[in-house]
């Protein structure tokens, strides 16, 4: 395993992180588990992994596929729960966590010990885990194996056990400690069952570890069990003494024949200074490789261990697990401190080297222990103890096994890798996923399997073919990669042929490549070629078929070994060689050497220089740069070149070394601007230039040369120059020196400083002020400074070094304004003020004296005084005047001001108690003491008292020393802002997502910014807030650099306040796989591939580019993106590209965030359509002309039936086309219809009913007696007499029937009588509900234990798919009672919306069109059997309706010509009355309506003596009938029923009485089966067919009807089928209720689970809702409304059911119509149940909550005491049953009920009894 050792509970996520970032071809395989994983095991026969989570054990495959999964719980049980079960009170449903998983190879099972029911065992079967090989409950405390508790930690180590001769498979077993767990800390476990050993049963007893007292005193928390060389040891942590609770780290050893555990030995194991890192954390036991051997064997430190395995430990701090280290521990160390340990307690009192070093922790002995003197030799006889140690032993502290700490780290240590020095460390999966220690090889070596929470992913140990180059390949600094040289490949030192060779391999950690470390030469002139030899101490060794040759640029030759480190090869001729770049003076070319013409050893650049080109780095020294070179060149003076060095000596015109003639030390050095100044120099080295001329120039010279005049020896002078220069005070001028007769520049060090007096110096006082050395005056004459000699004074005048300063000028004032207390300073600005500071005398402002600050002083420009408070001045403005030395004067033209500032408002006047708000100060006159135009501004500070204070604060601003300005009240510091959520969770490294920040409080805030920022870098990325109100900030995640592999901190700084974002992880960036399917259509979908897309983007938030167009991201999974491609194939980009036939490439780019990647090109199909010229011509037409011919001979025979086909065909295209047309059209006006009502809605105007009516509805409402029941009623006849004892006596039968026993046995005994049926069994269900709805918990109760009865008889004796069809037993109606109340918050909350849309939907596209109110048969309609099958001709119109006495105001109503005028009636009041709920609506027959077409009014009604006859039949009349027009305006009026008017009602009664004497009466189509005798005979049976077919026709209507629909009924499925919102509690406890009783019965599958699931919801309880919307809503709901909602109420029933329903053409037009939908609906249950099943489970402690709080709000409105009356109807009818019942029921007679019920039958019946 190369040289190196694996430490696998700590090795690499960074594969992970290497195999996603270095090259998308590696597959990543991963699996992951819906919940936590806890252990992860490996078979190692055929490498399979078992991986036991929380409540599920998975059996994998080795590239992790899922094979097998066995359900582990949640299971029904109790802390307290002693097994089995079934015999527990108060138990719940709690999670199993899988403590112990072990592979037991010998006989193919896996052993997995769960939290459950006291941590029993059980076996699955190691190829197929479904198969439970092995589990008892029923054996005893003896089984009882792992913990209960959570955080008990369990470890385990398979062995064997020798009795009799057997050898038993058995495993060993280390436990902490857990309140109510076994004591045994240690435990042996057999597998099998001999003699009086049962499986799983503790065989060994050793009291010393498997006893109470001492298990809570040390608290041992076990981390690892492994087994070596006859040896079972154990780390754990544990306490010293108990008597503080700081942890310790102990490895203790156990002989594995050691039937006793005497030899069971602890050794404290100490890691880092002082044991800082106390407690074992993770563990891992491997042999070392060579390298790390090596190095242990090298330091001394481990002896001679390092050839035995070693153990490494990962340990942390007691007190701060922030922290972590790694210690290695050698077994050999470890084994021989615990021989010297018995060793000492066998032989020399437990001490060693005169020391205790023995304790014994688990004895309660305290006198002395290792008293007996035993024979040295007894510890060879006895290895493993006998009974003469009957106790443990320890270690004391003293004798710990101490090992410094190789590797420390902040965080939890995860992965590591160790090699020879140095270290290879990982903090961690590097975007945020924690690794834990189920970390392990597959068989192979090659992967690794790494588990972090619920994911275990595998992948390869290396990555080292990655690599490309050996630089690459060493930073990996990965132990099983390295540099293969002859082959120039990154591999594993097993891949590399020639790795044994000496520098064949280079290993990665080593960080060493081959090196081409010099040549010889080292550098060549560019003009000459050679051999160079090539130093390569690394080079390996080159057997004889090897050969090296080296590339320099094009030119290639054969490389010679001269030694074992140096290469010869030949440079290539001056002309392959490139030119010299100009700013340089040599070109620099790779020798690349390379070993059989294809793999390269190593590269360096060589050097051509170019003595030529020398002379360019500086001009004017050109012999100089040329023999000063680093090449060695030499000068020609003849001919003024530079040249490679040769060997001919003693040429006179050669200069070979710094013996350039040149000319230097130039004298004056100043020379002033404007003057001709003579200057002198020396020349040197010049006797080759005797009798030569010389000129001089330079760049300021404009061009003009001068000739130098030569003087005695060395000398030359220059007669000057008069230059010119105003660009700054002084510049360097370099002079150039040229030999005239060659025009060739001489090496001149010339240089000057040319000066300009007046530059800087504009006023006398400055020019003055002067260095001397410039000779600079001020000229009075000239108002300037100039050089002295260029001052013309006349004869006569003052010289100017004696001319006096003309007055001070004050040309600014700053600030203007001061405040009267003074303490500001003030800069005064202007010319002549002075010298030296000592120049300035006097200063005063407005006349009062400012004192003068001489260290700001600036010569002559700036004087700076502080002013002093004023008293009461004539007036407060005036100049300001400075006094100069000499009592010259100066004096300002502006004015000065003093005034106080007066602030007056801050803005804004809130912030944050953290500080950071940015505030501005306003007012009058805050310029006072800053210059003009200033704004005052200030950020705030974090308030530092706990309390923010309520009140707002008062601002001070100061001015100066003395001057302070308040604003009472003005600043008010608030709470900081509260972050409550932010969502989404995580972003790509890319950044750019969108990131919502949620809480309150952010409108406070100024500046909100997004922070990320790495753990071991400084530099912070920021993204500012794009949007932000005060419950919502929006950021943009910031980008982050992706190549460091560390965490990333993020968080938000709103202002000075700043918080984490947790939980918030960076992922790395997708990878994308190159687009496969190039030419796309505008139907096609484009499906681009890759991974790692689902874990930082949606597919909302995902954008997709086909050239510069947007194309919709139309799903997004992790590891595919479905696109849609733009409809209009993108415009070309170019004239070219238009002229271009042939179809463009396009560029397909995804977007995530700021992330964008070009994933292929794609092209649009060619829709070239030129073939079909050729195809017409060449095929259709030879048909055509045949089948014409056919036709023509055929025509005169079928010419009718073609007419008639040709027809038909037509008038179906049509039909087709229209019922298209009518969808989309009908859809669309109930869309813009139903816009008011959704508005109403949102108003919170849906007619909810309250509770009691709701109740009394579903309840009541299909007894018998319907709305009249006494329960809805409320009404009992009971004399007042007898009322208060009635009251009495109720109450106490209602105490009665809280009495469980009594309560079972009353329902038994009504059950079992003949006569008690269906209807009676509800009604007494209903009843029963009501009485108990105050204890509801206990409801619960009595309906659990009913149905674990009835379950029984149906599994048992019955069908089991039958329970709960129908309502049959008492418990059936209890159960959709208890449904209907669990569920009445959620209809409100959540599917009431919903429904009740739907409801109106449905109404409202019914009255679209004629409803025939006799038949109740509508046009529009779901229903076959309520379609109306005739061609009504109707039209629409709008009626202006006044309400009579309700003032002027009319109301437009829609209704239909058709209608009938109680029709009318209820469209009117539906809309008149629209915000009112039904029940409190005018009805119908209470209203009468009047058209008042002229003068006269005429009162509508549906028969009167108007109505039209057709034969027996009479017409009801319609607005039509009427001769309504549109817009016609009617009155609405309430019938008043008083004397005045009953006489005209009493003759409408009769006459309408009259007119239905012979109730023939119809409205829009008469009954079927009436139809006239005479047509019927006359008909043929033609006629009817054709009828028939006809009416079929109109079916198309529910097509139509039904698409108009579908969104409505889709929603609705929708609200009540969606597990990811909010699922009642109710919903789940039941749920969850059935699959643990489901699971106790063999014959139950998961069909017949889901039957009953679907029997007790949405059959029981959403069908009855659905068909019934009036029993939740405040609505009427017509016979035709009804008839819809039941085929939907069917479609519902259906997609609930598991059976596929085979359709045909003589299917149900109902089934039919939603046949397409539901697979999808069935989908919709399926998802559900299953997402039911995987959400946390409701306790029954939250139930009987949720139940006792339904209790508390609704009870006392509900009718309690008729129910017990009613209920009490039952107790009398069946007396004599439910008396005898009791009689035989022990508990009963126990609790004296039948005593009870006769008391109460008493007083209820008014009865004398024999009591």
């Amino acid at each position: 395993m190369a040289s190196w050792v694996s430490l696998l509970p700590f090795l690499f996520c960074q594969l992970i992180v290497q195999a996603q970032e270095e090259g998308s071809n590696i597959p990543i395989l991963e699996f992951t588990s819906e919940t936590s994983i806890n252990n992860v095991v490996q078979d190692p026969q055929t490498g399979r992994i078992y991986l036991g989570a929380v409540n599920t054990i998975f059996q994998l495959g080795p590239s992790l596929r899922l094979e097998a999964r066995a359900e582990t719980g949640p299971k029904e049980d109790a802390r307290t729960c002693t097994p089995p079960p079934a015999a527990c009170q108060d138990t719940k449903l709690m999670p199993n966590l899988n403590k112990l998983l072990l592979v037991h190879p010998s006989n193919g099972s896996l052993v997995v010990c769960g939290s459950r029911y006291r941590g029993i065992c059980s076996l699955l079967n190691l190829t197929n885990i479904e198969q439970q090989l092995y589990y008892s409950d029923s054996k005893g405390e003896r089984t009882y194996v792992a913990s209960i508790e959570d955080n008990v930690n369990v470890v385990g180590v398979m062995s064997t056990y020798k009795k009799d001769g057997q050898a038993f498979n058995v495993f060993l077993v280390g436990k902490g400690y857990g309140s109510l767990d076994s004591t045994k800390l240690i435990s042996t476990r057999i597998l099998q069952d001999y003699r009086e050993w049962v499986v799983f049963e503790s065989i060994i007893e050793a009291s010393t570890v498997q006893t109470t007292p001492f298990v809570p005193k040390y608290l041992h928390d076990f981390r690892h069990a492994f087994k070596d060389n006859g040896f079972v040891y154990f780390l754990f942590s544990r306490t010293l003494d108990g008597t503080d609770n700081k942890n310790f780290t102990f490895i203790s050893r156990l002989c594995e024949d050691d039937h006793h555990y005497y030899s069971h030995t602890e050794l404290q194991l100490n890691c880092g200074p002082n044991n800082r890192y106390n407690k074992a954390q993770a563990a891992f036991v491997a042999s070392p490789g060579k390298e790390l051997a090596r190095v242990m064997h090298e330091s001394g430190m481990y002896g001679e261990a390092y050839s035995n395995k070693v153990l490494f430990m990962v340990a942390s701090p007691d007190d701060d697990d922030s922290e972590s280290a790694l210690c290695m521990y050698p077994l050999n160390s470890i084994n021989e401190r615990l021989v010297d340990i018995i060793s000492a307690c066998y032989s020399d009192s437990g001490k060693i080297s005169g020391f205790p070093a023995v304790d014994i922790p688990y004895s309660s002995k305290t006198e002395e222990f290792c008293t007996s003197k035993i024979a040295v030799n007894t510890l060879e006889n006895f290895k493993c103890g006998a009974d003469f140690l009957p106790s443990p032993l320890a270690s004391k502290p003293k004798y710990a096994l101490k090992e410094s700490a190789l590797l420390t780290k902040s965080g939890h240590l995860t992965a590591v890798a160790v090699l020879s020095s140095d270290l290879l460390k990982t903090p961690s999966h590097p975007m945020g996923e924690k690794v834990n220690k189920n970390i392990f090889f597959d068989l192979s070596n090659s992967h690794l399997y790494i588990t972090t929470e619920k994911k275990i992913t595998k992948v390869p140990v290396q990555t080292c073919l990655q690599k490309k180059d050996c630089q690459s390949c060493v930073e990996l600094r990965d132990p099983y990669c390295g540099w293969c040289v002859l082959e120039g490949r990154c591999t594993r030192r097993s891949d590399c042929r020639r790795a044994e060779e000496k520098n064949g391999w280079l290993w990665s950690p080593r960080q060493q490549c081959v090196k081409i470390v010099s040549f010889s030469p080292p550098n060549l002139s560019c003009k000459k070629t050679q051999k160079v030899k090539i130093n390569i101490p690394s080079l390996p060794a080159m057997g004889p078929s090897d050969h090296l040759h080296c590339n320099i640029e094009s030119f290639q030759s054969e490389g010679t070994m001269s030694d074992s480190s140096q290469v010869s090869c030949e440079l290539p001729h001056p002309s392959l060689i490139p030119q010299t770049p100009e700013n340089q003076d040599f070109v620099a070319v790779a020798i690349r050497l390379f070993v059989n013409k294809t793999v390269e050893l190593a590269t360096q650049e060589f050097k051509f220089y170019n003595c030529a080109a020398t002379v360019r780095k500086s001009e004017n020294t050109p012999c100089m740069s040329c023999v000063a070179s680093q090449w060695g060149c030499q000068w020609n003076m003849n001919d003024h070149t530079c040249s490679d060095m040769d060997q001919n000596v003693g040429r006179p015109n050669i200069i070979k070394h710094r013996q350039c003639p040149q000319f230097e030390n130039p004298d004056p050095v100043l020379i002033p601007v404007g003057y001709k100044t003579r200057i002198s120099f020396e020349g040197i080295n010049l006797d080759r230039y005797q009798s030569r001329v010389f000129t001089i120039g330079t760049e300021l010279m404009k061009n003009v040369e001068e000739e130098v005049n030569f003087e005695d020896g060395p000398f030359y002078t220059f007669s000057g120059f008069n230059f010119s220069y105003d660009k700054s005070p002084e510049t360097n001028v370099l002079f150039y020196v040229k030999d005239k007769e060659s025009d060739k520049k001489m090496d001149s060090t010339l240089n000057v400083t040319l000066y300009n007096c007046s530059v800087g110096r504009e006023d006398c006082s400055l020019c003055k002020n002067a260095d001397p050395k410039y000779s600079c005056v001020w000229c009075a004459k000239q108002k300037a400074c100039v050089y002295e000699k260029l001052c013309n004074t006349q004869h006569g005048s003052e010289h100017p070094d004696n001319i006096e300063c003309p007055d001070p000028q004050i040309t600014d004032i700053i600030p203007l304004y001061g405040p009267l207390r003074g303490g500001i300073s003030i800069t005064i600005r202007g010319s002549n003020l002075g010298i030296h500071k000592e120049d300035i005398k006097n200063i005063t402002v407005v006349g009062e004296p400012c004192i003068h600050q001489p260290e700001k002083y600036s010569v002559s420009t700036s004087v700076v005084c502080e002013i002093g408070p004023v008293g009461h001045l004539r007036q407060y403005w005036g100049q300001v005047e400075v006094v100069v030395k000499g009592g010259k004067r100066g004096t300002s033209s502006m004015n000065f001001t003093y005034r106080d500032p007066i602030p007056e408002t801050v803005t804004p006047a809130k912030g944050p108690k953290a500080g950071g708000t940015l505030i501005t100060i306003s007012g009058r006159f805050l310029d006072t003491g800053f210059p003009p135009s200033i704004i005052i501004t200030c950020r705030t500070g974090e308030y530092q008292a706990d309390k923010v204070p309520s009140e707002p604060l008062t601002v001070t601003v100061k001015y100066g020393k003395s001057t302070q300005a308040t604003i009472q009240n003005a600043f008010q510091f608030s709470e900081n802002p509260i972050v409550l959520d932010h969502y989404p969770k995580g972003s790509f490294v890319c950044g750019g997502r969108n990131i919502v920040v949620t809480g309150s409080g952010f409108n406070l805030i100024q500046t909100a910014v997004m922070k990320v920022q790495g753990d071991n870098f400084t530099a912070i990325e920021v993204s500012v807030a794009s949007e932000k109100n005060d419950t919502v900030i929006q950021f943009q995640s910031p980008t982050i650099n992706s190549s460091s592999n560390q965490l990333f901190k993020t968080s938000i700084q709103l202002d000075n306040y700043k918080k984490d974002l947790k939980p918030f992880d960076y992922h790395p960036n997708p990878i994308f796989n190159e687009l496969t399917k190039k030419v796309i259509t505008e139907a096609s979908i484009i499906i681009v591939t890759g991974r790692g897309f689902s874990k930082a983007m949606t597919a909302k938030e995902a954008q997709a580019f086909v050239g510069d167009v947007s194309c919709v991201v139309n799903t997004l999974q992790d590891d595919k993106l479905f696109l849609d491609p733009p409809p209009i194939p993108p415009r070309a980009r170019s004239r070219r590209h238009r002229r271009d036939t042939r179809p463009e490439m396009l560029d397909l780019m995804i977007k995530f965030g700021k992330g964008e990647w070009v994933v292929g090109s794609v092209q649009y199909e060619n829709k070239n359509d030129s073939s079909l010229y050729i195809i017409i011509p060449a095929v259709i037409v030879p048909m055509l002309l045949i089948i014409a011919i056919s036709v023509y001979c055929y025509r005169r025979k079928s010419q009718q039936a073609e007419r008639e086909y040709e027809k038909v065909k037509h008038q179906l295209e049509n039909l087709e086309e229209s019922v298209r047309d009518r969808c989309k059209k009908e859809f669309t006006d109930l869309m813009i219809e139903m816009e008011d009502h959704t508005n109403d809605l949102s108003e919170g105007r849906i007619p909810f009913l309250d509770y009691k009516t709701y109740t009394d509805r579903v309840f009541f409402l299909p007894s018998k007696d319907g709305a009249n029941d006494v329960m809805i009623t409320g009404k009992l006849d009971i004399p007042e007499a007898r009322r208060a004892t009635v009251t009495q006596a109720l109450n106490q039968f209602s105490n009665l029937l809280n009495s469980k026993t009594f309560l079972i046995n009353f329902i038994r005994t009504l059950e079992r009588s003949h006569d008690f049926n269906a209807r009676a069994k509800v009604y007494f269900a209903s009843l029963l509900t009501v009485a108990l709805h105050g204890k509801l918990e206990y409801y619960t109760d009595i309906m659990r234990t009913l149905l674990l009865e009835l379950m029984e008889e149906y599994v048992h004796s019955k069908n089991p798919k039958l329970m709960l069809r129908r309502s049959e037993t008492v418990v059936e109606r209890m159960l959709c009672n208890w449904m209907s109340i669990c569920l009445y918050q959620f209809l409100k909350d959540s599917a009431g919306e919903p429904l009740y849309k739907l409801f109106r939907a449905i109404k409202h596209q019914i009255e679209k069109g004629p409803v025939d109110a006799r038949v109740k048969k509508a046009k529009y309609t779901l229903n076959d059997t309520g379609l109306l099958g005739d061609d009504v001709e109707y039209s629409v119109l709008t009626l202006q309706v006044l309400v009579h006495g309700e003032g002027p105001d009319v109301t437009p109503v829609k209704v239909l010509n058709c209608d009938t005028i109680s029709q009318v009636k209820e469209k009117i009041i539906e809309q008149v009355y629209r915000n009112l709920p039904y029940s409190l609506r005018p009805k119908v027959d209470s209203v009468t309506l009047e058209w008042r077409p002229g003068s006269t009014g005429q009162i509508l009604s549906d028969l009167d003596l108007t109505s039209q006859k057709e034969g027996r039949w009479r017409r009801i009349n319609t607005l039509a009938h009427y001769n309504v027009r549109d817009n016609a305006t009617l009155v609405l009026s309430r019938v008043l029923h008083t004397h005045q008017n009953y006489d005209q009602n009493q003759e409408n009664h009769e006459e309408r009485n009259a007119l239905l004497e012979d109730d023939k009466v119809f409205h829009l189509v008469r009954p079927a089966d009436e139809l006239d005798e005479i047509k019927s005979k006359r008909g043929s049976i033609k006629d009817k067919s054709m009828t028939k077919a006809i009416t079929e026709i109109y079916l198309t209507r529910l097509l139509s009807v039904k698409g108009t629909l579908q969104q409505f009924v889709d929603d609705f499925f929708r609200s009540v089928l969606c597990s990811g919102a909010v699922v009642p509690p109710a919903v789940k406890y039941f749920f969850d209720f059935l699959d643990e009783q489901a699971l106790k019965h063999n014959n139950v599958d998961e069909e017949t689970i889901h039957i009953w699931k679907t029997n007790s919801l949405p059959l029981r309880f959403w069908v009855n809702i659905l068909k019934n919307p009036h029993f939740i809503f405040d609505v009427h709901v017509s016979e035709v409304v009804d008839a819809s909602l039941s085929v939907i109420a069917q479609t519902f029933m259906d997609a609930c059911t598991k059976s596929e329903h085979k359709l045909s053409r003589d299917s149900p037009s109902n089934k039919l119509l939603y046949a397409k939908e539901i697979s999808t609906y069935k989908k919709m249950v399926d998802d559900y149940y299953k997402g039911i099943r995987q959400m946390v489970p409701v306790s029954d402690q939250d139930m009987n909550t949720h139940l006792a709080e339904v209790s508390r709000s609704h009870t006392d409105k509900l009718n309690t005491q008729v129910a017990l009356h009613q209920l009490y109807q039952y107790a009398s009818k069946y007396y004599d049953g439910i008396i005898a019942s009791l009689d035989e029921d022990p508990a009963a007679q126990s609790k004296q009920l039948t005593l009870r019920l006769q008391q109460i039958a008493a007083a209820l019946e008014n009865k004398v009894t024999d009591l």
